[in-house]
């Protein structure tokens, strides 16, 4: 389903305008074709979830960074590809892109394809909050939150507007969306059992115009439940394994999005 999406959007964003080439470093590249070969290749054959979990594995240890994206209402958006360093949200467009591409030129197409609505670079079309990812076209998952037997809560939201009325990203539309979360006191056993590897998780926010605060990527090894994850916290400053219930306790609630 994603691959025929792709195609037709693929066909349509080049018959408007050619895609922009990709800013990319020695080192990044040298590690992508890495990735690709020892990652990406072997675990072609496996079902989704396991190729994410192979492929963000490659991340581990990978120093947390801010603001690696070239971007803004006053400069033209660029297509960076960074490994050097990544945060939370970069490692999950990278692992998504990585997971559907069969070779250094398709990550490229799939990166545009997971970090921009209707693949299109510019600023204001990035997917800048989780909830685009199952929100914007093309879907990179769809919202499982409210299947997974366990209670929710329902909320709107206009996202990118804060409460005094200005908004955190100048140049990108204030959109209404209305978000589902579990609340941390609902999460049990039920609801750990329903999760997935592979599967986005996505803390939720109560700011006014934010839908989360963190990202990760859920990774199960036996009876225990991580999510793999940039962490800025001064004691990890890189990707790591979180235990999720540890994390989650301080938090008010997830929103989870299984990959497409």
């Amino acid at each position: 389903m994603k691959l025929i999406a792709s195609l037709l959007l693929i066909f349509t964003v080049s018959a408007c305008s050619t895609p922009p080439r990709p800013v990319i470093d020695q080192k990044t590249a040298e590690r992508l074709d890495a990735i690709m070969a020892q990652q990406v290749i072997p675990a072609r054959d496996k079902p989704l979830g396991e190729r994410i979990a192979d492929i963000s594995a490659a991340f581990l240890g990978t120093p947390y960074q801010a603001n690696t994206l070239t971007g803004s209402d006053s400069v033209p958006e660029q297509l960076v590809v960074n490994f050097n360093g990544v945060d939370c949200f970069t490692l999950l467009d990278y692992v998504a892109a990585l997971s559907h591409a069969s070779s250094r030129e398709d990550f490229f197409t799939q990166l545009r394809l997971t970090r921009y609505h209707q693949g299109q670079v510019s600023f204001a079309q990035r997917k800048h909050f989780f909830s685009d990812w199952f929100s914007l076209p093309p879907l990179n998952a769809y919202d499982i939150t409210d299947k997974l037997k366990t209670p929710t809560v329902t909320v709107t939201k206009k996202l990118n507007l804060k409460a005094d009325g200005s908004n955190y990203l100048p140049g990108v539309a204030v959109m209404p969306r209305t978000i589902n979360y579990i609340p941390a006191n609902n999460i049990n056993k039920t609801t750990l059992k329903s999760l997935q590897t592979g599967d986005y998780i996505g803390f939720y926010s109560p700011l006014t115009g934010l839908d989360v605060s963190h990202t990760g990527i859920i990774i199960k090894k036996g009876n225990q439940v991580w999510f793999r994850n940039a962490s800025s916290l001064q004691k990890n400053n890189k990707v790591v394994d979180t235990p999720l219930l540890s994390y989650i306790k301080s938090r008010p609630g997830i929103i989870v999005a299984r990959p497409l």
